[in-house]
């Protein structure tokens, strides 16, 4: 499923698929708060990607300690295809109340954010929170996308986001947030691929 959103800005919806083979410039790493590396995606992005990222994440930690919940910082890519890699750290599901969801929507604001000041064009996202840190998709999904989206918005550089879903089952949420998203705002189109 692809977003279309103006005349050169476009959010897609894909999996189940593999964030360690994205070809867009970034792509975003559910981190723990440490960004030593984890489980996860954040383990799978450390092992395909190699010690580089690792190295840098190092350097970072050296100076801040460690990374804030909805905060982002950029590495290397690594062995990867994409050149670089935006780590965030997500909030625990707690129940759903409205600092979690700030904090997951700050996430991806943070992120796009980034990937613009560093003149990226494109960048892929996992469903931050939704594995070890217990965020339901159906919940997170309409999160994740209204501020994507309204990240995308302002984004000087930044003209293609895509969410690479781990299963089916996610993919249906972002789907079903998507057209939930679409018959509210008005302002963007959604093309449905055929499948």
């Amino acid at each position: 499923m692809r977003i279309l959103i103006g005349a050169d800005k476009i959010v897609e919806i894909d999996g189940p698929a593999d964030i360690t083979k994205e070809t867009t410039d970034a792509i975003v790493n559910a981190a723990n708060s440490s960004l030593l590396g984890g489980g996860g995606v954040d383990g799978a992005i450390h092992r395909a990607g190699g010690p580089a990222i690792l190295e840098e994440c190092r350097k970072i930690v050296s100076r801040i300690r460690e990374l804030s919940e909805g905060q982002a910082v950029i590495t290397t890519g690594g062995r990867l295809a994409a050149k670089y890699v935006i780590h965030t750290v997500g909030p625990v599901y707690c129940g759903g109340g409205p600092s979690e969801a700030e904090t997951l929507a700050s996430c991806h604001r943070e992120s796009v954010k980034l990937a613009d000041e560093h003149n990226l064009r494109s960048l892929s996202f996992p469903a931050i929170s939704t594995g070890a840190f217990g965020y339901p998709p159906h919940e997170a999904a309409p999160i994740a996308l209204y501020s994507t989206v309204a990240a995308l918005r302002s984004a000087k550089n930044v003209t293609l986001c895509r969410f690479v879903l781990f299963n089916v089952a996610i993919r249906r949420q972002f789907e079903r947030a998507a057209e939930k998203l679409q018959a509210t705002q008005h302002s963007f189109q959604i093309e449905k691929a055929n499948s």
